[in-house]
């Protein structure tokens, strides 16, 4: 293109008004084009002739899909702007978004600050708190050079069962809406009189959000992934699909849809939700973005007439299609669909205008490669320190003393011997939970980080004697003359469908830990986990006290500042702690309610007992 034609070029005019450079570009593009800029590819298929050659609109990376391993947001940086040089490369130079799933924090990038999961910020009520986490989050991910998370998940959970309980904020939906404030932290503040669902992006120091995922995922059936959700229009308004109505008055500019079903119709293939109700009735302008491989289900055997599941989904409303793998036999088929009216051209146009409403709104043909001045702010103290206080605010104190009137806590810094015990307490992996560093997590010491045992030897006196052992044998017991003990068990890292939990027993022996130490020692238990588990009765009378931690992520100091009294506990419950899985799913308005312990207990610590 000639710097005379250039100049004529209203897309690229930084000046012009957002509607018109849209239409400007739309005018130049070709089917192929078109086509292009609705796909989603995965990083480890995106070669700059398949970038610039089919004008891919999106890259994202899966769960661990990085540069290498423990690569550091410099080096994410460097592979996200060698994508965007290709791209930029194209005919009409259209920037691509980078998209991550940065769900708390930047949790696939070694060393960036990981904050607790959303159940336990929910666990806080503190929508302030979410929107400063939002913040922090945005200026880690820029910093590698990315400029989309698919975040917040928005999901009001039914069932603890589901294996992304963690995901969500709370079983009560007005939780969650209060909880959407991330949304602000992550994009920027609209100023007063900003259109309604208009998307919205402050400038280079935030992201596009993702508000995800639309509608009901968290309201399946005994809580399957990616099951069916049985209920009503109204209450499926009522209690799921509020929170997105929060998220878009705060001009979110993604919203993804649910691999889940509603009353046996796949989201993803649901014209009335996702057009009529989301994008007509809520206003919502922003793009329809599908889960990984989301149009591969709508088919059985998975990935079988694949061309009548892009018919089905992109007619129902969706937009960009995470495809992830199948880039050239969905681009060929979604053009076949075009050229003989399946899908018509203004659904196409549609699509497009709303994608490239988001690249205009956000920046990215303005300043497409990454600011390596924010690479100093990644896991910096101030970020830690923000991570530490939601770990604080999220404990929920559910037993403190077996005598009412004598409280267990707060421990005592300067006790003259402790023991710590039981599979959580010095693995950072099982702190942080699913989705960090890889898709499921792993254990270990997986980026960088403070361990609850960490931050007992970091905050108790120095001449108080530290014994740990994680299943402590009968020899360590007896050896004993033990102040008291601090017992950590929980879940192992998951994620999604692998999560999915009938039984929902503290695992790794965790009972049996728990068992023998209380049996010879006064004790703390911590119960590190992405939802509530089975507790037995007897076990929980032989507890000194108990604390829900939920997946705290790598600031474990924030556990010792409460447990040994420096802040007080403020943690709520976010969601009903079971006695059982027979009660599941439980209503915390029916009648027969009957929890261990109620939505929104949590006791004060110093205060009460």
């Amino acid at each position: 293109m000639s710097s005379v034609e250039e100049a004529k070029c209203v897309y690229k005019n930084p000046d012009a008004a957002v509607e018109d450079r849209i239409a400007d570009l739309l005018s130049r593009m070709t089917l192929t084009e078109k086509v292009g800029q609705m796909t989603q590819i995965e990083r480890r298929v995106a070669t700059p002739s398949v970038l610039s050659g089919l004008s891919i609109g999106s890259i994202l990376s899966a769960g661990g899909s990085g540069p290498f391993d423990q690569a550091l947001s410099s080096d994410w940086a460097d592979m996200v702007d060698g994508f965007q040089k290709a791209a930029l490369e194209s005919r009409l130079g259209i920037p691509l978004i980078y998209g991550i799933d940065a769900v708390h924090g930047n949790n696939s990038i070694y060393g960036a600050t990981i904050f607790p999961h959303n159940i336990g910020l929910g666990a806080t009520r503190d929508a302030e708190l979410a929107r400063r986490i939002g913040v922090a989050t945005a200026l880690e991910v820029r910093a590698s050079g990315i400029p989309y998370t698919f975040s917040p998940c928005v999901a009001v959970l039914k069932d603890p069962r589901w294996g992304r309980s963690y995901e969500s904020y709370s079983e009560d939906t007005d939780i969650v809406r209060k909880m959407t404030a991330i949304v602000t932290g992550l994009q920027g503040q609209p100023p007063e009189g900003h259109p309604k669902g208009y998307p919205f992006i402050a400038g280079r120091n935030n992201v596009i959000a993702c508000a995800k995922h639309f509608v009901g995922d968290g309201g399946t059936e005994r809580g399957v992934n990616e099951g069916n959700t049985t209920t009503s229009y109204e209450d499926l308004e009522r209690i799921h699909m509020a929170p997105y109505l929060d998220c878009i008055s705060q001009g979110v500019s993604t919203v993804m849809a649910s691999y889940s079903s509603w009353n046996g119709r796949r989201l993803h293939s649901n014209h009335f939700l996702l057009t009529e109700v989301l994008k007509n009735k809520l206003g919502f302008q922003g793009f329809v973005i599908s889960d990984w491989e989301g149009l591969d289900r709508l088919s059985q055997p998975r990935g079988s007439n694949y061309r009548q599941c892009i018919s089905l989904a992109v007619n129902a409303g969706i937009d960009m299609i995470m495809v992830p793998f199948r880039y050239e036999k969905f681009a060929e088929d979604l053009m076949a669909l075009a050229e003989s009216g399946e899908v018509s051209m203004s659904r196409i146009d549609d699509a497009v205008q709303r994608i490239l409403r988001v690249k205009f709104v956000s920046g990215l043909f303005e300043h497409p490669f990454s600011d390596r001045s924010l690479l100093q702010i990644v896991g910096c103290k101030a970020h830690r320190e923000l991570a530490r206080e939601a770990v604080r605010k999220s404990l929920v104190l559910l037993k403190n003393g077996k005598d009412p009137n004598k409280p267990f806590l707060p421990l005592d810094k300067n006790a003259k011997k402790i023991l710590v015990a039981g599979s959580h307490a010095d693995d950072l992996g099982y702190q942080c939970g699913g989705w960090t560093g890889t898709w499921h997590g792993s254990s270990g010491r997986i980026t960088i980080g403070t361990t609850i045992l960490d931050a007992i030897k970091e905050a108790v006196g120095g001449d108080t004697e530290v014994i740990y052992e994680p299943n402590p044998s009968p020899s360590t017991l007896i050896s004993g003359d033990y102040t008291f003990a601090i017992v950590a068990v929980g879940e192992g890292p998951y994620a999604e469908t692998l999560g999915d939990n009938a039984e929902l027993v503290i695992p790794f022996n965790g009972t049996d830990v728990i068992r023998s130490v209380t049996e010879r020692i006064p004790t703390l238990v911590l119960i590190v986990s992405g939802r509530p588990l089975v507790i037995e009765p007897q076990v929980l009378e032989k507890m000194d006290a108990l604390v829900a931690a939920w997946l705290p992520g790598t600031e474990g100091t924030g556990i010792t500042d409460v447990v040994f009294g420096d802040y007080d506990f403020e943690g709520q419950l976010p969601i009903s702690w079971l006695r059982t899985v027979e009660q599941l799913p439980m209503d915390a308005k029916a009648n027969s309610y009957d929890p261990l312990f109620p939505l929104g207990f949590g006791l004060k610590g110093k205060k009460e007992a």
